[in-house]
This record gives structure tokens, sequence and C-alpha cells, in this order.
């Protein structure tokens, strides 16, 4: 019988891809035990398939629809939207000046009372806008579902890929894949190389659990200087994150993340990030179990601490906290081209550029005694683009990758990562790989000035 380490050696299971440490609980590291082999039913034989139903998932699947391609888009969730609403994150960032489906989502919330603006939205809304938007483009959904394995052909194709659901263990066939999972799930599966954390050290940015709040107002919020501006003119205050730290820590809760925010959805709807999980790897699960445990707790002692102080906190609640804790740096996957800092220095243009970033290096504390908050890494960015190539797959033929798992070093990830540039990127690999199916071709085969 072969073992996990000897598949790697031979190549004779692509569905294990080299991935980082496992926790094997109390097994030894080498032990193992023989899966039986069975088939599986084949549910879909289609163009497209996008892995993942987040913002860059969005993307990706509109587009590839609205070009003409056979789509499906699986998530593991109950809804759509990723981290904008399992994770909660209630904050778009980096949209501004984006056209097409990103400014498209903007509109519509817009139009249905769903924010103040794209920077604070409505989750629930959110959800059922992109249910919506997909309907509409004729894609096809298939939650509650989770990508396990991806077995390639004699040409480093994707042949087919395998999920785990409510239905059991299921095979999935198209032309073209596209990777939008944030963590690179799917093209680690398919044997991808990658990169993970600060090249030096291996370490990966915190993760954080978002909660929304009741018992809070948004008039009380920008008098005491929490938040500055009203409606849609209201965003997080930087000395505003500093008092909030200083409170909790006056409620006698050392918080791990020293520049908490507050954003006000609707006048008494609030949404707070207030933690920092550290040195948690995006392919342990037991790692984010732990931290997901940590984080829940944490911010009920906080919200708790706060209450007891009185005045303003007198009623503060927590109405939910998020599914899944919010993830900052998963795999970054080796495409055909690897953005880098030297190109956000020198603001890169690209003659396949899919879409200009203009956020910063934000790097989150790897440690809590590096401050707690957040920086950039010493680097001064320009707007720079992100290149089509970036988001072809450099190992396997006809996948692509969206979001933050394109090819990117760490500190260019810490720009690119955030979901105002995760939609336009899905955007411009939908309408690649819709392309490529369509005309019996490889990704690499389309250039950008044909769609």
């Amino acid at each position: 019988m072969l073992k996990r380490r000897d598949f790697l050696k031979t190549g004779a299971l692509s569905a294990l891809a080299p991935l980082s440490t496992l926790e094997t609980g109390n097994l030894k590291k080498d032990e193992t035990v023989q899966e039986p082999k069975r088939e599986l039913p084949i549910v879909r034989e289609t163009d497209v398939i996008v892995c993942g139903g987040g913002p860059a998932g969005i993307g990706a699947a509109l587009s590839a629809a609205r070009n003409g391609a056979k789509t499906t888009l699986i998530e593991v969730h109950g809804c759509l939207g990723g981290v904008w609403t399992a994770s909660l994150l209630s904050n778009i960032i980096d949209h501004e000046g984006k056209p097409g489906i990103m400014k498209e989502i903007i509109d519509r919330l817009d139009a249905t009372d769903a924010q103040y603006t794209a920077k604070k939205y409505d989750a629930e809304r959110m959800k059922w806008t992109l249910e919506q938007l997909c309907r509409e483009a004729g894609v096809e959904v298939r939650l509650h579902t989770r990508v396990t394995a991806a077995y390639k052909d004699k040409n480093s194709n994707i042949d087919y890929i395998a999920t785990e659901s409510f239905s059991g263990r299921e095979a999935w066939k198209a032309k073209v894949f596209i990777d939008t999972t944030g963590n690179g799930e799917l093209a680690a599966r398919a044997g991808c190389g990658f990169e993970m954390g600060e090249p030096q050290t291996g370490r990966v940015q915190p993760m954080s659990l978002m909660v929304i709040l009741s018992g809070l107002n948004e008039d009380d919020l920008v008098k005491a200087g929490y938040i500055k501006g009203y409606g849609k003119e209201g965003s997080p205050s930087e000395p505003g994150k500093k008092k909030l730290h200083a409170e909790i820590l006056k409620a006698g809760i050392d918080a791990s993340y020293t520049m908490p925010s507050f954003f006000s959805i609707r006048p008494d709807m609030v949404a707070l990030m207030v933690n920092h999980q550290y040195g948690v790897s995006a392919a342990n699960a037991g790692a984010i179990s732990q931290a997901t445990v940590e984080a829940r707790n944490e911010v009920n002692k906080i919200i708790d601490g706060l209450r007891k102080l009185g005045g303003m906190w007198s009623n503060v609640r927590i109405v939910t906290t998020a599914a899944q804790i919010g993830i900052r740096e998963g795999r970054r996957i080796h495409g055909l081209y690897t953005l880098t800092k030297e190109d956000l220095i020198r603001g890169a243009t690209f003659e396949d550029g899919v879409c200009t970033v203009k956020f910063v290096v934000d790097i989150h504390a790897l440690v809590k005694g590096e401050g707690g908050g957040y920086g950039s890494g010493g680097v001064k960015m320009k707007p720079y683009q992100i290149p089509l190539r970036s988001l072809i797959a450099k190992d396997v033929n006809n996948l692509m990758m969206a979001g933050r798992c394109i090819s990117g070093d760490f500190y260019a990830h810490a720009s690119y990562r955030v979901t105002g540039n995760a939609v336009p990127m899905g955007e411009a690999a939908g309408k690649v790989a819709a392309k490529a199916a369509l005309t019996n071709r490889l990704p690499k085969e389309v250039a950008w000035g044909e769609v």
C-alpha cells in the first residue's frame, strides 16, 4: 500500500497535492488507512466550474455564464458571498471606480436599501442579492458542497473533481475550472505549487471573527468619536479605534487586536472587528477550529466587559458572530506570472492587466508582540495592475484562479487581497474561461484582447 509520501513521489494520485503541515492527533505521522475504491456518480459535465462562491467566485460565475458558457458554482457554505456573508465582513474595500460586476453589485445593493454605502452593507441583503444575480444569469448554484479532490489526465488538465455534500461523494467534469476558494483548495488538490506566509518565516496574517451588535446607535458612536460621519459619510475613526481599545482594557481584557473597528450598517445595527487569532494556517482544520472557539470566547468576554462599564455600553449585545472566521491569508498558487512588491512600488501596468488596485499594503501584525495592529511592511505602493497571467495556473493547464489565492508574493497579496479587487479578478477569469471552453482552447491560449 502506498503511503501519502509515496503518492507524492510517484504522482500516482494527483488529488493528493503537497499541502502544508497536517494535524494527526495521537496517530503516528506515517500511519494511514486504505480507503476502499468506489465509483462516483458524475453530477454534471459542463463548460466552466467555479469552486468558491465568495466575491471572486460571484464575479467569475456571472461573467462565464453571461459570456455563453454553461456554468456551475460550488460553495461550501449555505449562502453565497463567502467573506462578505458567512464571515460578516460588512465592508467592501477598494471598490471605488471599479466598473462591471463590482459596480453592478453596488448598484443593486443601493436599489434594495441594503446599506448606507458598499463600505457598510447588510449581510442578509447581500446573500439575497447575489442569489438573484446568479439566477438571472443562469448560473447553476450548488451550496453545502466542499471540493475534496481533483484528478488530472496525462496532459495535466483536470479531468474531474470530487466533492462531499449531503448527497455523498460526487464527481463533476468541466472544460475549464476556476479556483475562487480563497485558500486555493482546488489548486492544491490538483497538484499546483504554492507559497504561504511571510517568505523569511512562513508566518501568516491573523484571522478575525466578525460580530454584529445591537444596543448601540450610530449617533452615540459618532458623538463619542468611535466613527466619523453619518450614513454614507460614516467610516471608522483611527482615534476611535485607539479609544475603543482603551475601553476594552478598562474592562479588564487584554485584547488580541489593538485597533478594533466599528462599521455602522444601519442606525441601529453595528458590525465590529475586535480580535486577532495569530499563527493559524488556512490549511489546518484543527488549528482553525481552535482559533474560532478562542475568538468567539474573546469576543463575548469583550462585549460582556463593555456592558459592565455602563453608560453607552449598557445595552450592547451580540446578535450573531460569523459562521466562518475571517481568513486573511491562505495559499498563493503558482501562476504564469507572480506579482511582486517591486511591481507595487513601481505601479506596474501590463498589456493583459485585468484590474487596477489602489489599496495599500495591509499587513496585520503577525504576532501580538509586534503591536497587535497593522502596517505596510515598509512598502510604499502606487496604483498597479493585476495581469491575466497571475490568474492562470502554472502547473495545471485548464485551471484559473481569482481572489486572494492568485499568483503573487506576500507583500503584493497584502494589497490585492481585499474584496473590491476579488470581483473584477473573477470577472476577468470568467470571461477567459468561457472563451476557452467554447472554443476548445486552454486559458493561456486566449489573449486578453479577445475578451
